[in-house]
């Protein structure tokens, strides 16, 4: 017959592995979920494939001439800025919170204007070099 202990470590380890198999049945649960819409989707959809469905479509401009295209540069770096201050934004909000507790205050208010030193000398050096001009 088993002792006290053992029963209690056997229930302890059913229920930790109980919280385990709740997010592998969720996780079944929503690859089935997918797996049902991608079905019924093939299932359900018209197929009438004409000439002008098999032709590559891109923006609602027909496709003429050699497969690769000349992309701006400027669409990156506009795309790569709007990280770069996203990022930024979401670092400011924790910083306000820990900033409003107590014994906090001069420390992080130091850190961030480091920290907005930086972002700031990296978007003049960006301005100065003309890559914030559209032209």
């Amino acid at each position: 017959m088993p002792d006290d202990t053992t029963v209690r470590t056997i229930t302890s380890a059913a229920e930790y592995f109980q919280g385990y198999s709740f997010v592998g049945l969720v996780a079944v649960v929503g690859v089935l979920f997918v797996a049902v819409a991608f079905g019924a989707g093939r299932l359900l959809r018209p197929v009438v494939p004409t000439p002008e469905k098999l032709l590559t479509y891109e923006c609602g401009v027909d496709p003429v001439g050699e497969g690769w295209a000349h992309t701006q540069v400027r669409y990156y770096v506009y795309a790569f800025l709007y990280v770069i201050f996203a990022v930024d934004s979401i670092f400011l909000f924790p910083w306000a919170t820990v900033f409003a507790a107590p014994g906090f205050g001069g420390v992080t208010l130091v850190e961030m204007f480091v920290f907005l030193g930086f972002l700031t000398v990296g978007l003049l050096y960006a301005w100065k070099k003309g890559v914030l001009e559209w032209t």
